[in-house]
This record gives C-alpha cells, structure tokens and sequence, in this order.
C-alpha cells in the first residue's frame, strides 16, 4: 500500500477555528493512524488580506493541540511561479484560454442566464477566440460542456454535477495571481498529497479541481467533506454561540487534550466511547466512521470533558498551567511545589484552569493584599466569635505538627470545652483564612496554607 499523505491548509486570514481545527485533526488522524504523512501548507496568496500574526496564532493553536506535521511549511505566497508553470501548459495543451471580457461584461452574462431560469455562469464567449496574452485579460478553464464530474467522497458516498453547470473558471487573474482551485491543485499534486479532509462547505470546489487535475493529466487525492458544525440552537456555528477560535479556549483554561477529545467527536465515532486518549485515537481512526450528518458543538460537554482531563492530570502538571494563569493575572511566578499541594483540593471540582487560578488566590495572595468579603467579615466575625478565633489562632500557634489530624483535634476538643457546635467556627475560620465562604475542606485549606500565613490571615481578619 503507498503512503498515505494528507494536509491541513489553512488560510492566515483569521484565527484558527473550531471547523479547521477539526479538519486538521482528521487528517493529522488518518496520516498517524496509516502512518503516513501529514502536511502543512498555509494558503496566503491573497497579500492584502494575509497577516503574519495569523500565521503564527494558527501555528500556535496546532501545536498546543499537539498536531505535528511533516516536513517545511508550503506558502502558496512562494510558488506564483510554480502555478504559472502548470497554468502555461494548460495553454499550450488546449485546456485553457484567453479570455479579454471585463468583470462588467461577465456580469451582464451571468444577469442573462439568470433571466433565462439558467445557472449563472460565464458563456464562453472568448472559449474559441484564440486569444493571446493582454492588458486586462485572464486565463480561464476550457471544460467539458457534457457529461458529469463524479466526486467519490469517502464520507457521503459518490456526488454527481453537472458539467453543463460547470463554469470555464478563470485560473489566472489578470494580475497574474493564481485563482485559489487552480492554486490548491497544483499544490496537492507536487506535495504527493492523497487522502483531503475538509469541510463541505468546499464541496462544490471539488469537481472544478478534479477537471484541472484531468486537465493537466494528474492523479486524483481521495476527498472527504465532513459536514458543517452547529450550535446547540442547530444554527450554523458563530460567534454568537460563544468563542469560535481555538485558542480563545486556551485562554479561558481548556487542556488541549479536552479540545482534542471534544473535536474529534464532531462528526466521527468509536462505539459508544466517549474518552479517548491520543494513542487511542490514532489506533481506532477510520474515516469509515466519519458522519454525514451535522454535529453538534457544546461548549457543557467541552467542560465535562475537561473537568474529567482536570481530575486526571498530575498535580505537578497542574501546577505549572496553573501558575501560567495567575501570572497572566499579575501575581508573580509561585512555588511550584506549594501550588502542586493546592492542586489535589481544587481538582475535584474544577472545570477549568482559570476557575482553579481564581481559587487558587486565596491561598497565593500575600496577607496584606487578601481582598475579603466584608459582608461575610460582617456575618461571621461578629465580637463574641472574634473571642473564639482569637482562642483559636493560640491553639493553632502552640500545634506541634500542623497536620489536618492535629489541627483537627485541637480545635474539636476547644469547641467541646466551650460547649460549641462546629458550624459555630468554621465559616469564621474559613472567612479569617481565605477572605471568604468558599474553599475546599477547612483543616485541608490550613494544613496546605501552612502555619505562618494561617496565623497571619486570622491576625488580619481579626483587625478588620
């Protein structure tokens, strides 16, 4: 079996989304899974619109989600000459000619096929002119006014058209630029790429590249079009559903492994599996399995698969994401050991890395900057329960060992000499220690915060 290569291509017009990062998750899939090859071009012929800054987020964003790819990058931007090479033997072969009619005049056209009830398309008019080079002209497509171009999509089965709707493509702009089909030919066939994976939304493309290819005598890549994806409102997915670029994920504390697992099941299926690791994924990839029906992008199952990835990531990784977010927040860099001890309380319940940098403040802030809840401070830490935390902070000073079973006991036989229900101190404690109501277990939160900065808080809280 030859290798299998396929590629993900890109456009450095804007962020890499939720749509490409699924498309070139299944063709980075099905070249790890084949053990082939995986390409990657970015497609910024268009100069004025392509950015540099685009480049690099996009390149960012698949090398947080671990999409390695073989090889140099291809830039369509370096291969005008290349393209203008393949188009010049169309010329020479009689697949391609001269056309001179202006955009006004292919308007006009396209206006009277419209009038007619027919496909609005270019006539053909300059088709059997023997037209040369000129001011203002381009080079357009001679294609087949009969028959059908079949496409044989590995994922809806084979799709008909029409040749006779077929338009003559221009090819090269008058310029001298490449139009994209032609661009996007000559590129998948000098980069031996065979299997594409893409979005449906380029489907009606794919009959107009595969008669360049005839054209021009060259094997044709298998394709696939995977079909778009929605919104929980089954709308088309846009900004209005939340954040639609991949790396806005990131941002807000998404693992890439949870985005990764996420997107691969808009639109592809294992059984029932629902978690996959990556090994996993490239050992179970097919695009047999690939779906023709809609999926559905929810951002609450995103969370739950995160929250699962959270629970079962090690503490020291944690840590070092973790400290990422709240460096980004304006705290210095912190002990990573000290935040791999806080990591194990928060885990349970987290479902981003964000809202585990948010709790992770209290224990971080420096006494001084502790921002409190003065309603709470009103609520709890009334005179009569500042006496008994007072009590408490000497108890809690006097511990030889600052462990959970220690503090434990010593404040239980505390409440039991005073005759006091545990409820009676345990928010005061809580609110004293973390500016709060809200924290993992009291004497867990103490035992990891450490004695100094426990008796700091309460002396703080106490002064308020």
């Amino acid at each position: 079996m030859s290798t299998i290569v396929t590629r993900f291509a890109p456009s450095p017009t804007g962020y890499l989304h939720i749509g490409g990062a699924r498309t070139a998750i299944f063709n980075w899939l099905l070249a790890r899974h084949t053990g082939g090859k995986f390409l990657l071009r970015i497609e910024d012929t268009d100069l004025v619109r392509s950015n540099a800054d685009m480049t690099k987020s996009i390149l960012d964003a698949m090398e947080w989600l671990g999409l390695d790819h073989d090889g140099e990058i291809t830039y369509q931007s370096q291969r005008f000459d290349i393209y203008n090479q393949y188009i010049d033997k169309m010329l020479e072969t009689g697949h391609a000619y001269w056309c001179s009619c202006t955009p006004e005049e292919v308007e006009a056209m396209r206006e009277q096929a419209r009038q007619k009830g027919l496909k609005p398309k270019y006539s053909g008019r300059c088709r059997e002119a023997g037209l040369g080079p000129g001011p203002g002209r381009v080079v357009r497509l001679k294609a087949p006014i009969a028959g059908a171009t079949v496409v044989d999509d590995m994922v809806k089965g084979p799709v008909s058209f029409d040749n006779a709707e077929l338009d003559d493509m221009v090819l090269r702009r008058p310029d001298g630029s490449p139009t994209y089909n032609m661009a996007v030919v000559v590129d998948d066939a000098t980069m031996g790429v065979t299997h594409i994976i893409r979005g449906d939304d380029h489907l009606n493309n794919t009959p107009r590249q595969i008669l360049i290819y005839k054209a021009l005598d060259l094997p044709l890549p298998r394709f696939g079009h995977v079909p778009m994806i929605l919104g929980p409102d089954k709308k088309k997915l846009s900004k209005r559903h939340g954040a639609t670029a991949v790396m806005e994920y990131e941002t807000e504390g998404f693992l890439p492994e949870a985005m990764l697992n996420g997107l691969v099941r808009l639109g592809w299926a294992y059984g029932d599996q629902e978690l996959f690791s990556r090994e996993e994924l490239v050992k179970f990839f097919s695009t047999d399995n690939l779906g023709s029906s809609a999926a559905v992008f929810d951002k609450a199952k995103l969370l739950w698969l995160n929250a699962h990835y959270i629970k079962e990531s090690p503490a020291s990784r944690l840590a070092v994401l973790v400290n990422a977010f709240l460096e980004r927040k304006g705290y210095p860099s912190q002990d990573l050991e000290y935040l791999a001890r806080i990591v194990p309380l928060l885990q349970p319940r987290a479902q981003t890395l964000a809202e585990m940098a948010d709790k992770t403040e209290s224990f971080v802030a420096a006494t001084d900057d502790l921002t409190y809840d003065m309603k709470a401070v009103q609520k709890f830490l009334t005179p009569d329960v500042r006496e008994h935390l007072a009590d408490v902070r000497a108890i809690l000073d006097a511990l030889c060992r600052f462990d959970e079973p220690s503090m434990e006991q010593a404040v239980a036989a505390y409440l039991e000499a005073k005759e006091l229900k545990f409820k009676k101190l345990a928010q005061p404690i809580r609110v004293a220690i973390t500016g709060g109501t809200a924290s993992p277990g009291l004497f867990e939160t103490m035992a990891v915060m450490g004695k100094k900065r426990v008796l700091s808080r309460i002396d703080r809280a106490l002064s308020l």
